[in-house]
C-alpha cells in the first residue's frame, strides 16, 4: 500500500490517493465478503472490471470448482449441483 498526495487541480488541494497491490484488493474483497456472511472455501479468482476512466465498474469472484461458498447457512458446492 502507497498512501500519498494526488493530482487533483481543485481550488481545495490534490487530496490523497491510496494505490493498492493486487493483493490487497482481494484481501479487501475477501474482508467484505466476510463482513456480509459469505465464506468462500477454496481457491479463488477475483476479476475487476475498470472503465476508461479508472473507475470501478463491477467485478466477480469465481470459486474453483474443488471449492465451495457458505452464504445464508447454505453450502454451494463449485462442483454444481
Amino acid at each position: 500500500m502507497d498512501i500519498g498526495y494526488g493530482n487533483g487541480t481543485t481550488k481545495y488541494g490534490p487530496g490523497v490517493v491510496i494505490d493498492l497491490t493486487s493483493s490487497e484488493v482481494a484481501i479487501a474483497i475477501d474482508a467484505y465478503l466476510v463482513a456480509h456472511e459469505v465464506y468462500v472455501e477454496g481457491a479463488r479468482t477475483i476479476m475487476i472490471n475498470v472503465k476508461e476512466n479508472g473507475l470501478l465498474f463491477g467485478g466477480k469472484v469465481q470459486v474453483d470448482p474443488e471449492g465451495s461458498v457458505i452464504y445464508d447457512g447454505e453450502k454451494i458446492s463449485g462442483k454444481g449441483v
